[in-house]
């Protein structure tokens, strides 16, 4: 009787996750000048919409928020037609 086992296609995928965690590693090598990429990004993107809400959403730029006030789930309410 042959043995039920596939080593080959272990082997195989053990190859697949080592060279998926290298090349994790190689990319925080060279994002390590900025570890906290995303949190800046994210406070840039917090900064903006902040500042559209203080202007009601209609300076340039705050057009892309648009769709998502004037309704219960976002609580903002702004008149766009003025």
């Amino acid at each position: 009787m042959k043995e039920p086992h596939n080593h080959a296609q272990v082997g195989y995928a053990m190859i697949a996750v080592a060279a998926s965690l290298a090349v994790i590693g190689i990319m925080g090598l060279f994002m390590a000048d900025d570890v906290l990429f995303s949190d800046n990004m994210q406070r840039e993107h917090t900064a903006h919409f902040n500042e559209c809400k203080a202007n009601d959403f209609k300076t340039d730029g705050c057009e892309k928020y648009w769709d998502r006030i004037n309704n219960p789930i976002s609580g903002i309410y702004v008149d766009l037609e003025e």
